[in-house]
């Protein structure tokens, strides 16, 4: 089934962040949702790389809400659901955050679809870092369609970007929703081997990115412009994210939708940062990014 092998691939990742961290452990709480269907939520705290972070691999099934219904533009109430979701919050400030999600939707044999993705975001844009890390997935997407990298990219471009704050939410990745044989021309199977492949990706994708940069030395600063971004992180999760929504709308499990957010943050009213730094570069980065218009 595909729900055992999301939760096959949680398990492969929740290992491999756990060795690289060296000392962080991930908690495992199990969890059943009233209306259908349950999880497995994996919360890493306090670890020698990893501030927080989460692996969550949900499987529910039920009715879904009539506003759900329009959103998604469907006919009938019965769904299934289940899948991957991950971020994660290191401590040092060179360290990215990073997101993915891989997801299966059904509501008939004939009505289903697979979604997913991986973004970066760092505190500090890195052009280097994030040009190897854009090539991983471009390595990914290119084994199963040549377009896929083009398409998909815009797409997180334009799903990652905060619209109250104008800038992008970091470096952004590939980003995929309703893939289905009609809209792709591919097979069930030949589109769950892609959704698996981005899965397979994610941990040594982020390992290195945490062996690369874990043991820079930070300053205070540094780690002020860190709860400034970890907030923008926030306000995209709140206000933005469709999955957040969705959760909160099909009565999910409130910690599980919520891990997302950084063990801590910074809401000065008012902030500035050196003019010629670091800081101030990201955020011209940030604000420069092109989006796309919608296809």
């Amino acid at each position: 089934m595909i729900s055992d092998w999301f939760h096959a691939l949680q398990q492969s990742i929740c290992d491999s962040i756990e060795k690289t961290d060296g000392v962080g452990a991930f908690k495992s709480e199990r969890w059943e949702r009233p209306g259908g269907g349950g999880g497995d939520t994996r919360v890493i705290e306090n670890g020698d790389i990893i501030a927080k972070g989460g692996v969550n691999f949900s499987a529910v099934h039920g009715h879904l809400p009539e506003n759900i219904q329009q959103a998604l533009k469907v006919d009938s109430d019965e769904f299934f659901a289940t899948g991957v979701s991950i971020v994660m919050h290191p401590d040092n400030p060179h360290v990215p955050i990073i997101h993915m999600n891989v997801r299966y939707f059904e509501m008939s044999e004939d009505v289903w679809w697979f979604g997913g993705g991986i973004d970066l975001t760092p505190h500090y844009v890195v052009k280097e870092q994030a040009d190897w890390f854009h090539q991983q997935l471009k390595d990914v997407c290119d084994r199963f369609d040549p377009n896929y990298h083009t398409r998909f990219s815009k797409w997180a471009d334009r799903y990652f970007y905060i619209k109250h704050r104008k800038e992008s939410r970091g470096v952004s990745g590939i980003f995929f929703d309703r893939l289905n044989e009609s809209s792709e021309g591919k097979s069930k199977e030949e589109l769950f081997a892609f959704v698996q492949s981005v899965g397979q990706a994610f941990a040594p994708i982020y390992t290195h990115l945490m062996k690369t940069n874990a043991d820079k030395p930070f300053t205070d600063l540094q780690k002020q412009w860190q709860m400034h971004r970890r907030s923008r992180y926030a306000e995209f999760n709140l206000v933005l994210d469709k999955g957040t929504k969705f959760g909160l709308d099909t009565d999910g499990r409130i910690d599980s939708i919520l891990m997302s957010l950084p063990p801590e943050t910074g809401w000065k009213y008012t902030q500035s940062w050196p003019e010629d730094g670091e800081e101030m570069k990201t955020q011209a980065y940030l604000r420069s990014v092109h989006v796309p218009d919608q296809e």
